[in-house]
């Protein structure tokens, strides 16, 4: 098991919360999205070490940014 965190910006509220954690969530191998809205922490667990790229792309599919 692998686990990921990420700061994504922009997130403001529960409809915000819940793209990224559907977004995330749909990567192959995601076993668990955790998001902390006031940081802004995205926390990934997964079956195996995932590609930041792939972890970046989900979250602008849902309409936000990953913090490099």
């Amino acid at each position: 098991m692998a686990r990921t965190t990420v700061t994504v910006e922009g997130m403001t509220c529960g409809h915000c919360v819940a793209a990224v954690k559907q977004e995330v969530g749909a990567l192959p191998g995601v076993t668990a999205v955790e998001v902390d809205l006031p940081t802004g922490a995205v926390t990934i667990d997964s079956t195996a070490d995932l590609a930041p790229d792939a972890v970046a792309a989900a979250v602008d599919e849902a309409g936000y940014a990953v913090v490099p």
